[in-house]
């Protein structure tokens, strides 16, 4: 993840306890998986949970002893509690189903503990290793995984909270929760079946039944950019991928409102890293009719993260990994906590779901009675298979303060749910991609393919040891290989950046392309041409960039843009499918673009023309794109070539930056801010301080950008010889424009009509601020971002009161610019 600093509060106090009496679960099922025997003490976080074994359980089908046995692990860590992880039930080629009585209808929690580690088999001296355990579980007709490995799983969930310096055991365990309507049948069935060759195992099992109107109900529902609506019913299964208390510690099960649900912190989510003040207040939590004591426990809106009142805006946000594919409930918790803010308007922000606003001013005190009151607003999100295919993608939540309310500069939240929601009586979603590069090798022979003899160890070791010292020496020969043709060409094989795109035979890309037809051709740029093609037999439309031997860029090129866009996933970013280094070619594969290039639709085109509010939405998503580069920390991109050319548009018209062959990482060393480099780039395009000092910087991305605007405003060549000498250049000619209050008189005809006086004057201060001879002065691209989101709020309020403003040019152009 990348990193930037963001200043916020965390604010916490203690109130007195609730009047009104905690919400009590009727049903409470605790099935310690594994043991025989029922315990009446509490694990070690000292909840009132008290687990049942489930040897001789009445949950349990008779033919128990036959198609599954007990097992301990072989050490457990002392950081996990010994309740429900120090046993474990192991299930061989059959299907195993428990089934559980509840006492009424009515929607359950249903979480799944899994410990994944070594086994000792009670009648053996064997091993059983889950590394090599997959199974699928099912309820009630819903699958809730398939084909799961909890090894991968905790493998996936160490290495993202070790990346934010958090320290969990050495095999974390992996709790699965998830909600199921349980329907006038009054029983819920957990089915586990083993994977072909496999063996499925489980720790522990809770069953906890949950408020009718807490979570399934459509009333409050907000819908993110979306036309299909799905309803949260009793048809609709959801899975628990984050809780979080946000600003402060875990919230452990022991101190939630009676449905034992785990609070975690949000300090490994959050992007960027932040320091600030804390506050105490102690007054009670005031729960509502609309918001009652169940709801979340009071330590969540005890505590919350807050920007602070700031000059130095930043967004703050969250960045949660999710199952691409599926509909996601996300459920933000307020309260204002914040002693200075007494009112409705002391604080107005906005919030955004994956670059979508979706609160235009959240006020908080608007939609509550006062300070310590509490709320939650409810909204549906679908994330895209941006890779065709299911996959990890990054859910963005942000806030910042409203543009229009500069003294209200402030933001904050204090807790946050994350629900997937099924689809197709489904929540199951792919495995996690694993750090290493083998996956474990599955015996034919399920009953012995996990068992391992310690007899047996000294010849394993050593056999390991000959084949790893192969491996290393066939490695080192490769690498000596590698770099004496490396002037050639670049095989990201050798570079694990790579890994998230896929290296193509040459025979592939040529089938895909018809042996590189030129009717196949839809573009030509200064890499190449560049080919629309088919792969996966005529199921994925690509577009297939190959270097000509008579371009300027080469190798350097070629591995820098599989370097980035291999690391990189951004929805304002081209996604790189693979590449090719056969035969002596160097090629490239992207998702395709329908709408092809910015640039296409605004002059030398036959296209029709482009809206004015169509225009300013693709300004902002590549601007949310470049500040997406830009905040890295000592990961920070500079794009370097940032041109309408550059900027692509899918078949819903979103931006997305593409060719990175010139970008670079920033420097390490934060009073470095610059990449010395010889000068690199598009005439009309290029930072003049870069030109004279030889240094890019991010703000040389900024300046490029401002071009863009001012060429998207005028639909012209940003260089056009055939024009006066002060017109030659767009950038020199819109920033004299706008400081002469002319620029109405130089924006594009076919736009005549559609911008709203305010509208055009934010736009062109954004532009001229971008293009500022100094790079210092000039915005950063967060602040780029707001203001043109502010011009678009601008743009739309004028049209809700007038309609589309037409613009005279005959009135008083001083009034406007």
């Amino acid at each position: 993840m990348f990193a930037y600093t963001i200043p916020f509060f965390c604010v916490l106090f203690f109130s007195t306890t609730p009047t009104t009496q905690p919400y009590k679960a009727t049903d409470r099922v605790f099935l310690n998986c594994g043991s025989s025997t029922t315990s009446g003490s509490s694990s070690k976080s000292n909840s009132d949970q008290r687990w049942e074994g489930d040897e001789h359980s009445k949950f349990v089908p008779s033919n128990i002893h036959t198609t599954s046995f007990s097992s301990v692990p072989d050490d457990l860590d002392s950081s996990v509690d010994d309740l429900p992880y120090s046993t474990a039930r192991f299930f061989r080629t059959s299907p195993f189903t428990y089934t559980f009585p509840v006492s009424s209808q009515g929607p359950k929690f249903l979480r799944l503990h899994f410990y994944p580690t070594n086994y000792i088999h009670h009648n053996t001296y064997n091993d059983l290793n889950t590394e090599q355990s997959f199974f699928s579980v099912s309820t009630n007709g819903y699958s809730l995984l398939t084909n799961f490995s909890a090894f991968f799983a905790a493998a996936f969930l160490a290495k993202t909270h070790s990346s934010a310096g958090i320290n969990i055991p050495h095999v974390p365990r992996v709790v699965k929760e998830f909600l199921i309507y349980v329907k006038d049948t009054q029983i819920l069935n957990v089915t586990f079946t083993p994977s072909r060759n496999s063996l499925a195992f489980i720790n522990g099992i809770e069953i906890v039944s949950v408020p009718e109107n807490l979570y399934f109900k459509d009333k409050g529902l907000k819908y993110v950019g979306m036309n299909n609506r799905p309803v949260i019913d009793n048809n609709t299964a959801l899975e628990n991928i984050y809780r979080l208390n946000i600003g402060r510690e875990q919230i452990s099960v022991k101190d939630d409102t009676s449905m034992y649900r785990s609070w975690d912190q949000d300090n490994n989510y959050v992007y960027g890293a932040a320091n600030g003040l804390t506050t105490t207040y102690h007054s009670p939590i005031m729960y509502t009719k609309e918001t009652p004591n169940y709801t979340a426990p009071e330590l969540v809106y005890q505590t919350q993260r807050s920007m602070g009142n700031q000059s130095d805006k930043h967004n703050l946000t969250w960045i949660l990994p999710v199952d691409s594919g599926f509909y996601y409930l996300l459920r933000l918790h307020f309260c204002n906590i914040i002693p200075q803010y007494t009112k409705e308007g002391d604080v107005s922000f906005r919030i955004f779901i994956n670059n979508q606003t979706v609160e235009q001013e959240a006020d908080v005190f608007h939609w509550t009675q006062g300070s310590g009151y509490p709320v939650y607003k409810d909204y549906i999100v679908f994330v895209n298979d941006t890779e065709g295919r299911r996959s990890i993608q990054d859910l963005w939540l942000a806030m910042h303060p409203n543009p229009s309310h500069e003294e209200s500069g402030d933001a904050y939240l204090n807790g946050l749910e994350v629900f997937k929601l099924s689809m197709n009586n489904s929540v199951a979603g792919p495995n996690p991609e694993p750090s290493f590069t083998t996956t474990p090798t599955v015996s034919p022979n399920p009953d012995f393919g996990f068992w391992t003899n310690k007899q047996k160890t000294p010849y394993v070791v050593i056999i390991v040891g000959i084949a790893e010292a192969l491996v290393f020496l066939s490695f080192l020969a490769f690498i000596v290989f590698k770099r004496r043709r490396q002037a050639k060409h670049y095989s990201a094989a050798d570079d694990r950046s790579s890994a998230r795109c896929r290296r193509l035979s040459l025979k592939e890309v040529k089938a895909a392309t018809d042996e590189f037809n030129d009717s196949f051709v839809i573009g030509k740029g200064g890499f190449g041409k560049v080919y629309k093609g088919c792969m996966n037999k005529a199921t994925t439309i690509v577009a297939i960039k190959r270097l000509d031997s008579s371009s300027r860029q080469g190798f350097q090129e070629f591995r820098t843009e599989i370097e980035m866009l291999s690391k990189l996933r951004h929805v304002q970013l081209v996604s790189l499918i693979g590449y090719c280094d056969d035969g002596g070619e160097m090629i490239l594969v992207y998702d395709y673009m329908a709408h092809g290039t910015l640039r296409e639709h605004l002059y030398n085109t036959s296209k029709p023309p482009m809206s004015w509010k169509k225009r300013l939405d693709i300004c902002i998503g590549v601007a949310k794109g470049l500040h997406y580069l830009h905040s890295g920390g000592k990961r920070a991109i500079i794009h370097g070539d940032v041109k309408s050319t550059n900027i692509l548009l899918d078949e819903n018209w979103v931006a997305k930056l593409s060719d990175f062959g010139l970008s670079k990482l920033c420097s390490e060393d934060q009073s470095k801010k610059h990449v010395s480099t010889g000068v690199k780039g598009s005439v009309g395009y290029t930072d003049p301080e870069y030109c004279w000092t030889q240094q890019l910087t991010k703000k040389s991305d900024v300046f490029s950008f401002g071009v863009v605007l001012f060429e998207v405003l005028c639909a012209r060549p940003v260089i056009d010889a055939g024009l006066r000498d002060e017109q030659v250049n767009l950038a020199e000619w819109g920033k004299a424009c706008h400081r002469k209050g002319t620029l109405l008189e130089i924006i594009d005809p076919k736009l005549s009509g559609e911008i709203a006086p305010g509208c055009l004057r934010k736009f062109g201060d954004v532009a001229s601020k971008c293009l500022h001879e100094e790079g210092s002065e000039r915005p950063a691209m967060e602040e780029v971002v707001w203001r043109l989101e502010f011009a678009l709020q601008l743009q739309e309020d004028a049209e809700k009161v007038d309609g589309p403003k037409t613009i005279d040019k005959n009135q008083e152009l001083s009034s406007i610019i």
